[in-house]
């Protein structure tokens, strides 16, 4: 693979090593409140909201919240929109590692959070934030031989949330997003807002896989990127629902994996109509990506090549999050303008 796309490989190593940093956690239990609480910690003072507290489990951590996380820091997009669609900005005392340009309607209560650092920042670094809590969405933020263990987290009294796309369950849904949702909402004390998010993220996806019920399933390939191979999502991902809920079908669905390598061979055996192209920072630009795709004369006879046809999704819109919601609408229109006139 050139270098240009080469990200991608970090990333499906990440997806692949997500149970293995799980498991390193799972005799981890942990105790919202580690600090200080004598009469001079505000935290001591605060009313704690009813329903409290409360114990959650995730990826074999037990954690129990005596109150909600007051000073969070967010490591990647993903947690940090989820995050601020249930307003918790206040509560935000960094972020870090953007993916791709954020939703408008969060974009200026996005940019209003301190950026600790484009990729995943130190241990250090995210200490001096001096959060409560630390929300990761990708394995990697708690990465071992980076010093950021759940594990040293802990030690230093702060608690830890993984999104559950990378607790090791090898198919993601959509239930997984509204589940994770209503678990962020349980933790931070707003459970009305989560439940109105949710119905809110049903909705749209009921209204975009209405528009094209009945509709015949346009056949789709993936391409996240690669150039000797295919890099490209398989039936365990959550891609590949939202391609089924848009009127489509996921031409690798028989790959047993969220994501790994096919030959171009297969790519043009399965004669795919439409690419759905991911776009994240990193790997190259999506003008970069179709240009390599229109440029190879042996893809040349693949209909979705030959008709230009590409629909263009934001990776953190293929995540457990609730850009997912939205990532149905968008390839609905691609797969089925015509439902949308």
């Amino acid at each position: 693979m050139s270098q240009l796309f080469s990200p991608a490989r970090t990333r499906g190593f990440l997806r692949a090593t997500a149970a293995a940093v799980a498991l390193s956690s799972v005799l981890l239990t942990t105790s919202c409140g580690a600090a200080d609480e004598s009469g001079g910690d505000a935290k001591a003072t605060a009313a704690v909201p009813a329903g409290f507290p409360v114990t959650v489990d995730n990826c074999g951590v037990r954690t129990t919240y005596d109150r909600p996380p007051s000073r969070v820091v967010t490591i990647h997009q993903h947690p940090a929109e989820l995050m601020l669609a249930l307003g918790l900005k206040d509560r935000m005392v960094g972020t870090a590692f953007p993916d791709s340009a954020v939703l408008p309607e969060l974009k200026e209560d996005y940019e209003a959070v301190p950026e600790l650092a484009r990729k995943e920042p130190s241990f250090e670094k995210v200490l001096d934030a001096e959060p409560d809590f630390v929300y990761g969405g990708y394995g990697s933020a708690f990465a071992e031989k980076e010093g950021r263990s759940r594990t040293a987290f802990a030690d230093a009294g702060i608690d830890t949330y993984l999104n559950r796309e990378y607790c090791g369950k090898r198919k993601v849904t959509m239930e997984d997003t509204y589940d994770e949702v209503r678990t962020i909402g349980k933790i931070f004390g707003v459970a009305d807002r989560a439940d109105k998010l949710v119905t809110d993220l049903k909705s749209r996806v009921g209204r975009a896989a209405g528009k094209v019920e009945g509709e015949p399933d346009v056949p789709v390939f993936v391409y996240d990127s690669g150039d000797k191979a295919a890099f490209t999502a398989g039936g365990k991902s959550l891609g590949t629902e939202l391609i089924r809920l848009a009127g489509g079908e996921n031409v690798f669905a028989d790959l047993d994996d969220v994501f790994g390598d096919v030959s171009w061979e297969q790519v043009i055996e399965r004669r795919p109509e439409v690419i759905a192209v991911y776009d994240y920072a990193g790997a190259g630009s999506v003008e970069q990506k179709k240009r390599f795709l229109l440029s190879q004369s042996a893809l040349a006879d693949v209909p979705a090549v030959r008709n230009k046809r590409f629909v263009v999704l934001p990776l953190t819109a293929t995540l457990v999050g609730i850009r997912s919601a939205y990532a149905v609408d968008d390839l609905a229109r691609g797969l089925h303008p015509e439902s949308f006139r």
